[in-house]
C-alpha cells in the first residue's frame, strides 16, 4: 500500500540547505505554516504575534497583533486568504491576512490553546487545549459546534484528515484518538501498549490512511489507524520535552521531517526509515517545521536562545 500520493521517488536523498534567517520575533517560535497557495509563510510566538513573511526573499510583509498571551499555533484557511491562531489568553482568532485585522474571536477553552487547524473546506476549526477537550467551531458564526471530553490531560495536537469528515487528536494522556467530525463519537482510541509515551503531536498523511504521531521518548511512529498497527518507527532525534511539529514531504522524495532538542532538523526516508540528511544552524530546540506545498522549500522556527525562523531549499 502506497503511503503517498503519486510523487516521484528521489534516489540521491535530500540537499536542503539555509537560505534564509528570518529575524523579528522577540520569544521563542512555537509555530510556522506555509499557506495552501505556497506564497507566504505564517509564523507564531510566544511574543503574542504572528508573522507573515515571502519565503522567496525573506522579507516580512506584515505582522498581525491582537493577542493578550502567547501563540502556540497557527493554521490557514485552504484559500490562504484566513489563519486562525490559538493562544494562552484561552481564545483562539480569525485573521483576514491581507487586511492583518482580526476577523472573530472564539471563546469557550478555560485553560491555554495549545493546537488548532481549520477543515479542508475551511468552514470549521478544530482546537485542543490545556482544558484537556477538543472543541470544534464554525467559522462563519464563531460559535462552538462540539465540545469532545477528549483527554485526561492537555491536548497538544489535532488535524482534521483531508475530506474532513474525521479528527486526530493526541495528549500527554498516551492516547491518540480519532473522532467522527459529525458526530462527535470517538471511533478508535490508539495506544502504544509498551510504555505509554506522553503523545505530543499527531496528524494524517496526505492520503488519509496514516497517521504520524510524535511521542516523548524521541520516537515518531507512522500508525495505519483502520487496523490500529504501528507500521514505522523514526528515531535518532531527540526529543522528550517539547511538543515538535513534524510532517510529511512529498515535494521531492517522500520523507518525515521533525524538529528536534538538538538544535537540528531530521529527515527521514518515509519507507526504509534512515535518517537522509540533518541540517544545522538552529541555537536552540527546533520546535516547528512546515514543508512548501509545491516546491522543495523547508521552513522551521526555534525556542527561545534562537527565535529565528529558517527556510531551507534543495536546489538540486
Amino acid at each position: 500500500e502506497e503511503i503517498m500520493s503519486d510523487t516521484k521517488e528521489s534516489k540521491s536523498g535530500p540537499h536542503y540547505t539555509q537560505k534564509y534567517k528570518l529575524v523579528g520575533h522577540e520569544e521563542a517560535i512555537s509555530s510556522v505554516k506555509f499557506s495552501p497557495d505556497g506564497k507566504w509563510l505564517a509564523s507564531a510566538s510566544a511574543d503574542k504575534k504572528i508573522k507573515i513573511w515571502n519565503p522567496f526573499d525573506g522579507k516580512l510583509e506584515s505582522t498581525l497583533e491582537g493577542h493578550t498571551g502567547g501563540i502556540s499555533d497557527i493554521s490557514w484557511s485552504f484559500d490562504s486568504r484566513y489563519l486562525c491562531s490559538g493562544s494562552d489568553d484561552t481564545t483562539i482568532k480569525i485573521w483576514d491576512v491581507p487586511r492583518a485585522e482580526v476577523v472573530k474571536t472564539l471563546t469557550g477553552h478555560s485553560m491555554y490553546v495549545f493546537c488548532v487547524n481549520f477543515n479542508p473546506a475551511s468552514n470549521q476549526i478544530v482546537s485542543g487545549s490545556y482544558d484537556e477537550q477538543v472543541r470544534i467551531w464554525d467559522v462563519k458564526t464563531g460559535q462552538c459546534l462540539k465540545v469532545l471530553p477528549a483527554h485526561s490531560d492537555p491536548v497538544c495536537s489535532v488535524s482534521f484528515n483531508r475530506d474532513g469528515s474525521l479528527i486526530v487528536s493526541c495528549s500527554f494522556d498516551g492516547l491518540c484518538r480519532i473522532w467522527d467530525t459529525q458526530s462527535g463519537q470517538c471511533l478508535k482510541t490508539i495506544i502504544d501498549d509498551e510504555n505509554n509515551p506522553a503523545v505530543s503531536f499527531v496528524k494524517f498523511s496526505p492520503n488519509a490512511k496514516f497517521i504520524l504521531a510524535a511521542t516523548l521518548d524521541s520516537k515518531l511512529r507512522l500508525w495505519d489507524y483502520s487496523t490500529g498497527q504501528c507500521l514505522k518507527t523514526y528515531r535518532g532525534h531527540v526529543n522528550e520535552r517539547y511538543c515538535i511539529f513534524s510532517t510529511f514531504s512529498v515535494t521531492g522524495g517522500k520523507y518525515i521531517v521533525s524538529g528536534s532538542e538538538d538544535c537540528k532538523i531530521y529527515i527521514w526516508d518515509l519507507q526504509s526509515r534512515n535518517i537522509v540528511q540533518t541540517l544545522e544552524g538552529h541555537t536552540d530546540t527546533v520546535l516547528a517545521v512546515a514543508c512548501h506545498p509545491s516546491q522543495n522549500i523547508i521552513a522551521s522556527g526555534a525556542i527561545q536562545n534562537d527565535k529565528t525562523v529558517r527556510i531551507w531549499t534543495d536546489n538540486s
